[in-house]
């Protein structure tokens, strides 16, 4: 599983017609991340568990020194995930990346479901994208401060 996560002051997702335009707000987060969320063949639920608890306590938001030294969960913000399979993309050979280290459709939706209920059982408030959808996803990013995980 792979999760980028983006601390951020701020984020939203929306869902994005055929035409491209925006059509409804999915979720949105102050304070917290914007987990990009990528589900891997292998992956299984403890998979999805680890991650979570990885994204749940995480250090990397500032502390009153201005150390990074607190998690989400210590500073009361929370995480928008979004659903991203081209986390896996494989962009070695030729000019198109490859997508077949993403995980299939099922597996990959079961998954970042797993994830999500996982985050909130962390004690983390949580809200999503829709997986599979057209999506536009805009943040405020703080710091900039970006971790890859990979698990």
């Amino acid at each position: 599983m792979i999760v980028l996560l983006q601390r951020v002051s701020g984020a939203r997702v929306e869902r994005r017609t055929e035409g491209g335009a925006p059509a409804a707000l999915l979720g949105e987060t102050g304070p917290g991340f914007l987990a990009l969320v990528c589900a891997e063949p292998a992956d299984t639920p403890a998979t999805a568990a680890k991650a979570a608890q990885k994204t749940a306590r995480l250090r990397v938001f500032e502390d009153d020194a201005g150390r990074m030294n607190l998690s989400v969960v210590q500073t009361g913000g929370s995480v928008l995930a979004v659903s991203q399979f081209t986390l896996a993309a494989d962009c070695m050979s030729g000019n198109r990346p490859s997508f077949s280290q993403a995980a299939p459709p099922e597996l990959a939706r079961r998954l970042y479901d797993l994830y999500v209920e996982a985050l909130r059982a962390e004690g983390v408030p949580v809200q999503t994208g829709e997986f599979g959808a057209h999506m536009a996803v805009s943040l405020v990013n703080d710091g900039p401060a970006t971790f890859w995980l990979r698990f």
